[in-house]
């Protein structure tokens, strides 16, 4: 039954506690008979070899438990900021989601940007508060911080009895009953009593909190409320459900995992807040010949089939699989879907279901449904499958481009096809991770979202593909922008002989102001440059973007208009055109003031007062901008705007500075034009 399904991803902050919840979540739930533990390097999610190495998630694992008769399919998420396009992905193909703050740490920056994430796929969330019993837990403060960071109203339905090395249990204020874990069975058993007389008065206040704030969304509830009648639970359940669902309230939990304390009622919550895929809109999408036509499908098994591909793996016994999220009718193995991003159809072999790396097959896979499939050759991430009579396109995804790159090169003949082959899959698998080959240093190129993406995936084609590498320095995706308005022209013309090439045209060059990549205009009048010749022009500029005239990186943020030129009845041809185009757009960007581009990151640093001054110095040194400073509890946290180029390495000068007590956060944030003197120095660099 649909209504009896949910698609749910666990989201945080890195070390807020998602895998250990998770290892939790599937020990209550019967899906593991012991619990496996990250810093042991047990856990059943964090399955692959580096992440039982570095106790972090890199990949996101599917796995489907059972809850009160529910069937909860879980993508436990990556918390590290080089990783986010896995919290990406799946939030895309989630229906909830459970947001894990830690109690001592409050809201930490990745914390942030996944809950950003949530709300640009409008994704209905729980919130909950970990590690109560680490000392220094701060249920008010972190809850306090929600409401003030975030736009949705965060309330309590449950409060901690205790906080640090006193929490004894939790406090639930839909029941108003205090729920204490027998320590010697693992959290599996438990007694509800009745609220202590020293936790009522702030359990009454917190609960008059919720009623206040769920009478806003009935207006029964509200009579009842103002009157102070007897609030029925099931209607007060109700009512959070329908808020949360609408996204204007998030329910606020607490617990402590690693104590086992909690877990239960975060599955309640998950069963009787989080939406069943029947409670979403039906998902909307077009007509592959006409983009402008929209078509919708609704979340049954009687609608026509359409699924999104949100993540293609290589398991090394079946082979490349490929997650599927079935927004509507079923998918049969042996059947046939039809892929409208590629225009192919693809042969379903096999479905599974997933439960970290371990699998069993099913026939069928209906609505609602998060499986892996075996069999698809030419889908990639984002691309959309469907019935092949009634062909539908949903909405694709859209990655971050990659800012930082190394060259690396094989160590043997033999390693060199064996390369070659690992990053077709590991790019298959990543789209943030790009692989170019540079045809002037005869060098393969890799990029990724930062320094722990690369080296990740460097070990992975070590160990997953056994495969002998020798990798360069890091360097820093630069790219070039133009800066001021230019009308320029380029003439391609050859005559010898026999049948000649002819293209001309006349191109107004500007920087973009919304900032788009690239922009390509039609201004022209009458046929000096016969329609047909247009996309020629625009393939054209687009090529020559790719190499800037400053020092060769991209460049970005061009609006082209083609405006005149002139063709030859007998010689022009699209070749032609698209080398004047070409031609064209080079000559105006070296006219239109070229600068060099490189990305800032925004970067969080949470420091010890006594090593303040040496951390803020050190930042200045490396061009910082200091963006505010919030003191908290004998630490600062200092906000930090820096470039790329001079972040790396940081990691251990910050240790060295701190006596590793100071720790940091970054993610990319813009690209932005480099001082003169910079890019002057750089561009010395790059003649010698």
């Amino acid at each position: 039954m649909l209504s009896k399904i949910r698609n749910i991803g666990i989201m945080a902050h890195i070390d807020a506690g998602k895998t250990t919840t998770t290892e939790r979540i599937l020990y209550y739930t019967g899906k593991t008979h012991r619990i496996g533990e990250v810093h042991d390097g047990a856990a059943t999610m964090d399955w692959m070899a580096q992440e039982k190495e570095r106790g972090i998630t890199i990949t996101s694992a599917a796995t489907t438990c059972f809850w009160r008769d529910h069937t909860v399919n879980i993508i436990d998420t990556p918390g590290h900021v080089d990783f986010t396009v896995e919290v990406e992905r799946s939030l895309r193909v989630l229906d909830g989601a459970v947001a894990l703050f830690c109690a001592v740490g409050g809201v930490e920056p990745q914390s942030e940007t996944v809950w950003r994430q949530a709300d640009k796929y409008h994704v209905p969330r729980v919130a909950y508060i970990n590690k109560m019993d680490r000392t220094g837990a701060d249920f008010d403060f972190t809850l306090n911080t929600m409401n003030n960071r975030f736009a949705t109203k965060c309330v309590a339905i449950a409060i901690p009895a205790g906080e640090g090395e006193m929490f004894s249990g939790i406090i639930d204020l839909m029941t108003m009953k205090f729920r204490v874990f027998r320590e010697d069975s693992q959290g599996t058993e438990y007694d509800d009593l009745p609220v202590p007389d020293d936790m009522l008065e702030k359990a009454n206040e917190y609960r008059e909190k919720l009623l206040e704030a769920v009478a806003e969304y009935d207006d029964h509830l509200l009579e009842q409320f103002l009157h102070d009648e007897k609030l029925d639970p099931a209607d007060v359940l109700a009512a959070v459900r329908k808020a949360t669902v609408n996204l204007d309230m998030v329910p606020v939990l607490c617990g402590s995992s690693f104590k086992n304390k909690g877990i239960q009622k975060l599955l309640d919550a998950v069963v009787d807040f989080l939406p069943s895929p029947m409670d979403m809109p039906p998902i909307k999408g077009h007509d592959k010949d006409k983009p402008t036509k929209e078509l919708t499908r609704k979340p049954s098994v009687d609608e026509p089939t359409s699924a999104l591909a949100f993540k293609i793996t290589t398991d090394p016994y079946v082979g490349r699989l490929t997650y599927l999220r079935v927004y509507s009718g079923q998918v049969v193995a042996g059947s046939y879907l039809y892929n409208p991003n590629s225009g192919i159809k693809e042969r379903i072999a096999r479905i599974l279901r997933m439960h970290s790396n371990k699998r069993e097959d099913v026939k069928v896979a209906p609505a609602g449904d998060i499986v892996a499939v075996i069999g698809l050759r030419k889908t990639t991430t984002g691309d959309t499958l469907c019935d092949v009579k009634h062909p539908i396109m949903l909405e694709t995804m859209t990655f971050p481009a990659p800012v930082v790159s190394v060259s690396i090169e094989p160590k043997t003949k033999a390693d060199h096809d064996k390369l070659t082959d690992a990053l077709t899959k590991l790019a298959e698998e990543d789209p943030t991770f790009i692989v170019k080959y540079d045809e002037e240093t005869g060098q393969t190129i890799i990029s990724g979202m930062g320094e722990l993406h690369l080296e990740i995936l460097i070990d992975r084609l070590r160990r997953e593909f056994s495969v002998g590498a020798s990798v360069g320095r890091p360097s820093v995706a630069y790219k070039e922008a133009i800066t001021r308005e230019v009308e320029c022209e380029g003439r391609f013309v050859r005559q010898s002989g026999g049948k000649g090439q002819y293209g001309h045209v006349m191109l107004r060059l500007r920087p973009t102001t919304d900032g788009k990549e690239f922009d390509f205009e039609n201004k022209l009048v009458g046929t000096n440059v016969p329609r047909e010749y247009v996309p020629a022009v625009e393939r054209g500029v687009k090529e020559a973007m790719t190499n800037g005239v400053l020092a060769g990186y991209p460049i970005t943020g061009v609006h082209c208009e083609i405006y005149d030129g002139s063709h030859h009845d007998v010689d022009s041809n699209e070749m032609a055109f698209r080398i004047a185009g070409s031609m064209a757009f080079q000559n105006g960007a070296k006219k239109a003031m070229p600068v060099l581009l490189e990305p800032i990151m925004d970067v969080e640093v949470v420091v010890p007062e006594a090593y303040m001054g040496a951390v803020v110095g050190d930042l200045n040194s490396r061009r910082g901008k200091i963006n505010g400073m919030v003191p908290r509890d004998g630490v600062t946290i200092v906000a930090v705007s820096v470039p790329l180029s001079e972040m790396f390495g940081y990691v251990n000068t910050l240790r060295n500075i701190s006596q590793g007590r100071a720790v940091y956060s970054m993610q990319f944030a813009r690209y932005k034009a480099i001082p003169v003197e910079v890019s002057r120095k750089m561009l010395e660099k790059a003649k010698i």
